[in-house]
């Protein structure tokens, strides 16, 4: 990354654990896609109903040559499983970006059956 990776904590307080998880995450994100510029990743702690404990929701922003990508994932209990979550996500869209922009995607005919 050209650009450090920013990570912020809103409403919990900072867990070295949970930013070495983010940081190990992000560099796995790299190795999908080489070209990220910059990574920003937020943590949050949302409070839900007073018997029901509190969600956490994790967004991944991704700044890339050409393309900017935005990944949420909400009412997660867990906030490990929210980060897991929000890095699954993004690493499918920078593989799918990757396919189109290598022209490995399938161009689908028109009709959809066969002899239209």
């Amino acid at each position: 990354m050209q650009t450090p990776l920013q990570i912020t904590f809103r409403d919990i307080p900072q867990s070295d654990a949970l930013e070495a998880r983010i940081r190990e995450k992000a560099e796995k994100l790299e190795s999908f896609y080489p070209g990220i510029v910059s990574c920003r990743v937020v943590v949050e702690s949302r409070d839900r109903h007073k018997h029901q404990g509190k969600e956490f929701c994790v967004r991944v922003e991704l700044h890339i040559p050409q393309h900017d990508i935005a990944i949420n994932r909400d009412h997660h209990e867990d906030v490990y499983v929210a980060v897991r979550d929000a890095f699954s996500a993004a690493q499918r869209k920078l593989e799918d970006l990757s396919r189109v922009q290598r022209g490995k995607v399938k161009a689908h005919t028109r009709g959809g059956r066969p002899g239209e």
